[in-house]
């Protein structure tokens, strides 16, 4: 598939979801307000650029106004365009719940084990971490061993499909306060893993392993620790 195929592809999929149901999770607009540029050109622009790998709301904006005016003639400045995405951002959340569920239909048979893991999302580290109050609501302080890392900040969680010579394809993405450890957030989304393979690192170790994969045929495989050598004398 070109881009080309792609953008319409995306653009197509957004206004079918848009006109069904994820239309009520977008600020309304005034009267007088300028809608020739679209609800649906913004959303479908935004997660174009994002897998066009560009993590930046300027860049994705910036391709647009130099290579895709003949797609969006009537892309508005850069400033309004950020206002327009902040009004419609509430419509992500149910958008990714929306493929994910289309991804569980069509993953039937699919014997590839999953992968989980998860990763720190900082907003403030080492001692700023205590004068930080941005999103309390769900950050609080936590510590990252792999990074050594004290932070305050939230921490996402994910569960892959294996997908070969490409990365995992996401199938569950939850994020939580810092200080959540892995594996209690596991023992949440455990009893929808029925007879599955899973691979983790050691915060998913469980004593209880046997009477899981007796009970939903659940694996889950962690690293095992190397013996040491003894030393010879």
């Amino acid at each position: 598939m070109d881009w080309q195929e792609q953008l319409i592809t995306v653009y197509l999929y957004v206004c079918k979801h848009y006109e069904q149901n994820i239309w009520v999770y977008c600020q309304r607009m005034s009267n007088h307000a300028d809608l020739s540029f679209s609800d649906e050109e913004v959303i479908a622009l935004y997660l174009f650029g994002v897998m066009d790998k560009n993590r930046e709301i300027k860049q994705i904006y910036t391709y647009a106004d130099r290579h895709l005016r003949g797609w969006f003639p009537k892309l508005p400045s850069y400033v309004a365009f950020v206002q327009r995405l902040n009004k419609v951002s509430d419509v992500f959340a149910p958008l990714l719940e929306i493929i994910q569920t289309e991804q569980e239909q069509t993953r039937v048979g699919n014997t590839q084990p999953l992968l989980i893991d998860s990763f720190p999302v900082a907003l403030a580290k080492q001692g700023h971490r205590f004068k930080a109050c941005v999103a309390n609501e769900l950050a609080d302080g936590g510590y990252c061993s792999t990074k050594k890392l004290y932070y305050y900040g939230v921490r996402v969680h994910v569960i892959g499909r294996r997908q070969a010579g490409t990365l995992p394809s996401p199938e569950y993405i939850g994020v939580t306060a810092a200080s959540h450890h892995d594996g209690k957030i596991f023992d949440q989304i455990r009893p929808k893993l029925i007879n599955e393979k899973v691979f983790g690192d050691k915060a998913y170790e469980r004593s209880d392993a046997k009477e899981i994969q007796d009970v939903q045929n659940l694996i889950v495989l962690t690293p095992v620790k190397k013996e040491e050598r003894a030393k010879v004398p």
